[in-house]
């Protein structure tokens, strides 16, 4: 697909195509900074969670489009799989077990453990990527196999 039929606005939450991805890696990052922020309060450092990785810009807002370029999108979108799956595996057994305390986008005061962040994090990708890919079917673009046993 083209730039003009990615970036076209095509009625999801957050219009096009890109403008969705952009947003996963906006939700991502500052989920990302909650994680590492509570490893650190626990005394573990999430080391695959550093600055270069979680660079948001200040007052970057859940609507924000970080990157109008597709290969820079794809760039960070890989950089930050990769640093999510080196996070998840050398996450402590008790970390999901660990109290999370942070603000969230709307400046509200949240404490719960972290399992909960962790399954709404994963859930957030999910929801956000399938309706992607209803996106794209709609536009006429097969994005292949989508069940997740078959992607075992």
């Amino acid at each position: 697909m083209g730039d003009a039929g990615r970036k076209a606005d095509r009625g999801a939450f957050f219009g096009s195509i890109h403008h969705t991805l952009n947003h996963l890696l906006v939700g991502d990052q500052m989920w990302l900074k909650r994680f590492r922020q509570c490893t650190l309060d626990h005394g573990w450092e999430a080391a695959s969670l550093g600055d270069a990785v979680l660079d948001l810009p200040p007052g970057t807002a859940l609507n924000s489009m970080l990157f109008s370029d597709w290969a820079a999108l794809r760039t960070k979108r890989l950089q930050l799989d990769t640093a999510i799956i080196q996070w998840t595996t050398d996450m402590p057994d008790g970390f999901p077990r660990c109290t999370m305390r942070y603000a969230n986008s709307a400046g509200v005061q949240r404490v719960h453990p972290a399992w909960q962040a962790l399954t709404h994090f994963f859930n957030h990708q999910t929801h956000h990527r399938g309706q992607v890919t209803t996106l794209l079917m709609q536009a006429g673009v097969d994005p292949g196999v989508t069940d997740l046993i078959a992607m075992l």
